[in-house]
């Protein structure tokens, strides 16, 4: 097993050393009855990390003792087992394991659920991340002089509730399917919550040449009418105005959540192009991806996984998007320099 060396915590951000950490896997949506035999591919990537971005398990309840003998399933797979022992794995949370389907603020055992959350992740019993309300936290690595910054939000503890679709839209050829919600216009409309605000712009004010923004609902989508920070508009352009305020070079996004693959392009937010790469299917699949005008290529329907490859020693640090899928075959590809995200 890889093995990290803890040199110190300060406030919510752990700060790692390694003597290299050049490729991090991450994926979402895995259910605990289901196999998952991607999982058994995965090492074969020799990932330094592994990002799990939410369903981690399909609870979906509000009894902790059913919610426990859930997370003990997903535990004594083997193809979990592997993973974990080939290596180190971080994570956030999004609504299955968190509770309830697509809930937010008012899902009445979110304290009970956290912890049983952070028990089966290994999170330190002294770890910051217990002591405060939810379960963002952030990592810093450096890596060959340079800085690499992981921050994982929490989408689910702060939320407001989402607001059912009005009928606003005309049904037309861009939505063949059932709209669900309606984006909340209003400015007090909550996503993360002030306290994690506050924290999330102290972090990007921290020095960081790489900067993973982890979130367990899509970011840089367009309006589909299902949960994603679409419905929360007034917090997405909050987002992109505190990347800019604070100057926060070198920020991308991974996201979760759709039960497929998508990597999306915005170049329409003020700030410098923001990429978002979905990595939803390790072990759901979806019917069909919805529109999505920021889609660069082709949606992967099939089970798979997202690797992120850092090349450190290019000029300005070049990372790399993939998808991989089940048969090991890549699927997406997109060569990212970092002098592109200043």
């Amino acid at each position: 097993m890889k093995l990290l060396t803890i040199l110190f915590i300060v406030t919510l951000s752990t700060c790692f050393c390694q003597d290299t950490i050049t490729t991090i896997a991450f994926g979402s949506c895995m259910h605990q009855d289901k196999p998952s035999p991607i999982l058994n591919i995965i090492p074969s990537h020799h990932p330094d990390l592994f990002i799990f971005l939410g369903d981690n398990v399909y609870a979906d309840t509000d009894k902790m003792c059913f919610m426990k003998k859930v997370y003990k399933r997903q535990g004594k797979k083997s193809e979990y087992q592997n993973l974990k022992k080939s290596t180190p794995i971080i994570a956030t949370w999004d609504d299955h394991d968190y509770g309830q389907d697509d809930i937010g603020r008012h899902y009445i055992k979110k304290k009970q659920s956290k912890e049983i959350f952070l028990d089966f992740f290994d999170e330190p019993m002294g770890s910051e991340r217990r002591k405060h309300d939810g379960i963002y936290t952030s990592y810093t690595y450096t890596v060959e002089g340079k800085i690499l910054q992981i921050i994982l939000l929490d989408n689910r503890t702060f939320r407001d509730d989402l607001l059912e679709y009005d009928g606003s839209l005309k049904s037309d050829s861009l939505y063949p399917y059932k709209l669900y919600y309606s984006p909340i216009q209003t400015a007090d409309s909550a996503l993360l919550g002030e306290a994690q605000w506050k924290w999330l712009e102290t972090e990007l004010l921290k020095p960081a040449d790489v900067r993973i923004i982890g979130s367990s609902t899509q970011f840089a989508t367009q309006y589909n009418g299902y949960e994603a920070w679409a419905n929360f508009p007034k917090e997405q352009e909050r987002l992109y105005n505190l990347i800019n305020s604070t100057k926060a070079n070198g920020v991308f996004f991974i996201s979760g959540d759709v039960h497929y693959s998508e990597l999306s392009k915005r170049e329409d937010t003020g700030t410098y192009p923001i990429y978002d790469l979905t990595a939803s299917g390790l072990s759901e699949e979806w019917k069909f991806a919805t529109p999505n005008k920021y889609r660069i290529g082709n949606a992967i329907m099939e089970n798979h996984f997202g690797l992120i490859n850092i090349d450190w020693k290019a000029p300005g640090i070049n990372v790399k998007l993939e998808i991989w899928d089940v048969n090991n075959q890549l699927r997406i590809e997109q060569l990212i320099n970092m002098n592109e995200l200043k």
